[in-house]
């Protein structure tokens, strides 16, 4: 299928799809004409990609689990998906404590027994 069928049957932009073959989470074979040429299997890889997007992996991570996926290595990735769920996990604590930080700043700012010096 051409680049617009893939896009349309995927809801990714034809310009995500570029960007996912830059990026090695797809390829696609190019016809006499150079236009690109994906496979049927090419939708599901999409989804799984966007998936992947979705949950805040970064193409690198996307790229290791790619082939995990779909050689069904249940082991091997889950553990990579155990570690970015912990990545996110630590990324999620340090945005509450400073949003805490933030609602103390805002607290001290706003007191209206403060004096305003302006």
């Amino acid at each position: 299928m051409r680049i617009g069928e893939l896009a349309a049957r995927s809801g990714a932009s034809v310009r995500s799809l570029r960007y996912y073959e830059e990026q090695g989470l797809l390829t696609a074979e190019r016809d006499s004409a150079g236009r690109r040429r994906y496979p049927e299997a090419a939708v599901a890889r999409v989804a799984l990609i966007r998936r992947g997007f979705a949950a805040s992996l970064s193409s690198r991570v996307i790229a290791d689990l790619l082939p995990l996926l779909e050689a069904a290595c249940v082991p091997r990735s889950r553990a990579l998906l155990d570690a970015e769920r912990q990545r996110l996990e630590a990324q999620s604590a340090a945005m509450t404590q400073a949003r805490t930080r933030l609602d103390e700043v805002i607290a001290l700012v706003t007191d209206p027994t403060r004096k305003c010096d302006a």
